[in-house]
This record gives structure tokens, sequence and C-alpha cells, in this order.
């Protein structure tokens, strides 16, 4: 088993999809519209949905706000370079709502933005990763 997708139900699909490609740099891997359920399913991701988890966007037609609840949590994305990927997405117009920094109660650096509808999505400093040790052969 493996996780296929998540889902976020949007208020805005052009927006959503913008903040989504244009500011995480996520590609629109597939879109469909169901006309007879009133509804259009947008999916975005960083790879192909064979091999990876994507989001399901999805826009009930006239329905243009949702109460977020307090169950669902955020969506974390793994980064390089935390500080470069919230400056430029601020540039590109999103909302920073926790500027990076370490973690509360530990040391693991991240931030958050938000996304056009309220959802958090949570940007996790990755630590670099160790220079590989050379291989050496024993001799028996």
């Amino acid at each position: 088993m493996r996780i296929l997708h998540t889902m976020l139900r949007v208020k805005d699909l052009e927006a959503s999809k913008a903040f989504y490609c244009d500011v995480l740099g996520m590609k629109l891997l597939r879109e469909k519209e169901y006309p007879n359920g009133q509804f259009t399913l947008a999916f975005v991701g960083y790879g192909d949905e064979t091999d990876n988890a994507v989001l399901e966007l999805t826009y009930n037609w006239g329905k243009d706000d949702y109460v977020l609840g307090e169950a669902f949590g955020h969506v974390a994305l793994g980064v390089e370079d935390i500080e470069a990927t919230c400056a430029e997405a601020v540039r590109k117009g999103a909302r920073l709502v926790r500027a990076p920094g370490p973690m509360k109660h530990g040391t693991t650096i991240i931030a958050f933005l938000e996304d056009p509808n309220g959802y958090k999505i949570e940007l996790i400093q990755q630590k670099p990763v160790a220079p590989s040790m050379p291989l050496t052969t024993v001799q028996v």
C-alpha cells in the first residue's frame, strides 16, 4: 500500500492551481470537469502519480467558502533552502504566516505559508546530505 493523494476542497480553482504550481513549483498533472456532479478535480504534485503522492484540488461549482475545521493540520513539504523558498514564495504573492525558525520545543527549522483557501503549508528545512564515504577494499 501507499498514499495516493490528499484531497483539499478549494474556493477558487485558478488561484489554488497558481499557488501550488507557480509558487510551490508543483505541476498540474491532470484536470477533469464533472458536469453532472458540478465539480472539477485538479491533481498537482512534484512527480507522476504512479510514483508520488499528490494533492487533489476539488472545486465544487458555486461553492466559494468552507469551514476548515479543527482536525486538519497542514501539508508538509521538505525544502533545501527554507529562507530562499520563503522569500521566493512571498515575492510571488504567497502569505507567510510563520517565518523560518526552530520548531517549538525542537531544533528542526520550519516555516508556514497559507494557500488561497486558508490551508497551512509547512516548509521543513531538509538537512544537507552527508558526503558519501569512499568505498575501500577489504583484504581477506
